[in-house]
């Protein structure tokens, strides 16, 4: 891997000998509150073996890009993406900008064309899940079903199709976690076309980093008695981030190696999990 075409915040693509496909490296760097936050050792390679196993265990839903892995390195089929992702949310939650606690607790109650109702409590569950997508620009921007057709980022049939299979994918991949004893929370979904111009499924799925995971077994009491649930991603880290500074205007102080150690045991705990139990 030598020629390099983008460098992100957490994975680095690299052009394959064979045109049709990419390299994606998962690094060991944790992103959030839009910038670097700390280095977690192999989280990388933890990262993969999940894409690798959901990829895997979701492909009779909708096709997607995984081909095959090695290490912390993914191989794929080269795709156009999409310019849209989809998240999917099955509670209230969140302690950056974007997240649904976050504007709901300003008083939002339509948010991408969706209405919530009053006296919602921060972890609550949802009376049903939702999708709530950001275009992917500079910044993410919250958009409605309605405005990503008028706007042109899709027809409205590719539009219906992916939220079908968004909330498909969502809803098994609850399954494969509660099979572990967790909550899938949220989680974000990626599209793009491939060279026959179908709709499949990219980047990461259900990852400790692009989704939310709690235990099951504790979630209601703590619920009840307003104490945050137990975490699997890197929510743990945010929340000690937000305790000490203002993430998006100070700079980050340097993460505690304690929690550092505590976070990639919790993702790794979460892999050997999942894959035990849903065999």
């Amino acid at each position: 891997m030598k020629n390099i075409l983008y460098s992100g915040k957490v994975r680095d693509i690299y052009a394959h000998e064979d045109s049709n496909k990419l390299y994606i490296k998962t690094s060991d760097r944790l992103s959030s509150f839009d910038k670097h936050i700390c280095n977690l050792e192999n989280k990388g390679k933890i990262l993969t073996l999940i894409c690798a196993f959901m990829f895997t265990k979701t492909k009779h839903i909708i096709s997607n890009h995984y081909i095959s892995h090695i290490n912390n390195i993914l191989v794929v089929k080269k795709c156009i993406p999409a310019k849209i992702e989809f998240v999917v949310r099955g509670y209230i939650t969140g302690n950056t900008k974007t997240s649904l606690w976050t504007h709901y607790n300003n008083g939002v109650r339509n948010y991408c064309g969706i209405q919530f109702p009053d006296n919602l409590k921060k972890n609550q569950k949802l009376a049903e899940p939702v999708i709530t997508p950001t275009t992917k620009d500079i910044e993410d921007i919250p958009i409605s079903k309605e405005e990503i057709m008028n706007r042109n980022y899709m027809t409205q049939n590719e539009c219906d199709f992916v939220y079908e299979k968004a909330m498909e994918l969502f809803k098994y991949g609850q399954k494969i976690a509660d099979n572990a004893g967790f909550i899938l929370v949220d989680t974000k979904y990626e599209f793009g076309k491939d060279e026959n111009n179908n709709i499949i499924l990219i980047d990461e799925i259900h990852t400790c980093d692009s989704s939310r995971y709690w235990i099951k077994k504790t979630y209601e009491n703590r619920f009840r008695n307003d104490i945050e649930p137990e975490k699997l991603d890197k929510d743990t880290i945010r929340d000690w981030v937000k305790s000490q500074c203002n993430p998006y205007t100070d700079d980050i102080p340097d993460i505690p190696e304690d929690l550092k150690k505590r976070t990639i045991e919790s993702y790794r705990y979460f892999y050997e999990s999942i894959s035990k139990n849903n065999n």
